[in-house]
């Protein structure tokens, strides 16, 4: 495709009954300012919201009108599912990802739609995030991705190469690849890998796009036994297509499961001190 093409996107967010009305109505009036606005906004409910979110909600569909697609799910059923429904009612081929309490910079979809009409090859691209606890301008850490496809690969190898929640993808890659499926807390990794083994190339623009809500909670959701027997199934499913050789494998197992055991402070000063670097 040439950049004709690519003259508009789609915006995917999901929201659910957890989320603050707040957090919620940041994320969305961030989408709202960008420098190069967005003719499709698609809003997962997934499962049955409250009161306050769904104020937030309908005052934005007034709004925005036409512009915001509002998809509601009977049940709530994880962020994976929530995507995979949502991705089917985005209209352009071009679709950014958004959390439902990050903040993006103004000028980021701009910037990924410069990359998708300079860089053919592209089909999934994203960029720097910069963590923050309450204050969008106090960055906690940053994690910067690898900025070129073979390095890409590479990284993808022992960690997710991407930042999930600004990321910009074509949708008929994503659906080739098969979309989202459940694979718990590491969908979108699960993605990725699936893409880049048929081929699909990626780009990390080597600038901040997003301001993304971190604190105690994100490091609590990456603890447990749970968390520890997901990655160590990622990582047999990337041994067991060549992607890795068994010793990466059983590195990565036992790094990434002493993270997962591992106390709360403790996880948090690998991801802040190590694992951001």
């Amino acid at each position: 495709m040439n950049d004709e093409n690519y003259r508009r996107y789609s915006v995917l967010m999901s929201v659910y009954h957890k989320e603050k009305p707040e957090y919620l109505r940041q994320a969305i009036e961030s989408i709202q300012k960008q420098s190069f606005p967005t003719d499709d906004f698609v809003l997962v409910c997934d499962g049955s919201l409250n009161l306050k979110l769904d104020a937030v909600i309908a005052a934005k569909q007034q709004e925005m009108d036409k512009v915001l697609n509002v998809v509601r799910l009977a049940k709530n059923s994880g962020l994976g599912n929530a995507l995979n429904e949502g991705i089917k009612y985005c209209k352009n081929e071009l679709v950014a990802r958004m959390d439902s309490d990050d903040i993006a910079y103004p000028d980021r979809c701009e910037k990924q739609m410069a990359v998708f009409n300079t860089r053919p090859e592209v089909s999934i691209c994203s960029g720097i995030v910069e963590e923050f606890t309450t204050d969008p301008d106090v960055v906690d850490t940053r994690r910067v991705p690898p900025e070129n496809n073979a390095e890409i690969v590479e990284f993808a190898k022992k960690r997710n190469p991407f930042n999930h929640p600004c990321v910009m993808y074509k949708k008929s890659a994503v659906e080739a690849a098969g979309s989202y499926q459940n694979f718990y807390l590491l969908e979108d990794y699960y993605l990725w890998l699936r893409m880049l083994m048929i081929g699909y190339q990626g780009y990390n623009i080597q600038e901040p796009l997003l301001h993304m809500r971190a604190g105690s909670d994100m490091y609590l959701r990456r603890a447990s036994w749970k968390y520890a027997k997901t990655q160590a199934k990622l990582f047999k499913y990337m041994k067991d297509n060549g992607f890795i050789g068994s010793g990466q494998y059983i590195k990565s197992c036992v790094i990434r499961s002493g993270s997962a055991l591992a106390p709360n402070w403790l996880r948090k000063f690998m991801f802040e001190k190590v694992l951001r670097k």
